[in-house]
């Protein structure tokens, strides 16, 4: 089972490419996808779901694994993520990958065991969990690949190794 894992923004996108075999979870790629405040938003959108679809076509997973919108105090900002969330996923199933999304606590409850468990928390036990083998420089890409882990976790017993 393999699994593109998102971390949904517009300026930062955390990506992860998740794989699990013969019961153990490996790492194949993580980044932290950029766009620019200086360019247009739509063309900020266009750029994910570029991202989104070279990944699919390089990569090929079997899913898509995303995190649901987590609401704040700035709605501008909600509805800018919640155009790139509808991006990544109309350009990921476009290719025929499967949808899971997760909140916040199933992710944390996943990786932690604890669903108040905060970010270092959740960043030091998913190095734990996955060998990684790089520096990760940035929340969105250590997000992604917690939420990678979360799908690897739920959805792998439906598939025959």
């Amino acid at each position: 089972m393999r699994i593109l894992a998102i971390d949904p923004g517009f300026e930062r996108v955390g990506i992860a490419v998740l794989e699990k075999q013969d019961r153990k979870e490996h790492l194949l790629y993580s980044s932290c996808f950029k766009t620019s405040s200086k360019e247009p938003f739509a063309k900020r959108l266009h750029m994910i779901g570029t991202e989104i679809a070279r990944l699919a076509k390089e990569w090929k997973p079997d899913g898509l694994a995303i995190e649901t919108l987590f609401f704040n105090t700035n709605q501008k900002t909600v509805m800018h993520v919640a155009e790139a969330r509808g991006v990544i996923i109309y350009a990921a199933t476009s290719f025929g990958l499967s949808l899971h999304e997760y909140t916040p606590l199933q992710i944390k409850i996943a990786v932690t065991g604890y669903g108040r468990a905060t970010k270092a928390q959740v960043e030091a036990m998913a190095t734990r969990l996955i060998e990684v083998k790089k520096t990760v420089k940035s929340d969105d890409e250590m997000d992604a690949i917690a939420i990678g882990l979360t799908a690897l976790a739920s959805i792998s017993p439906r598939y025959p190794h």
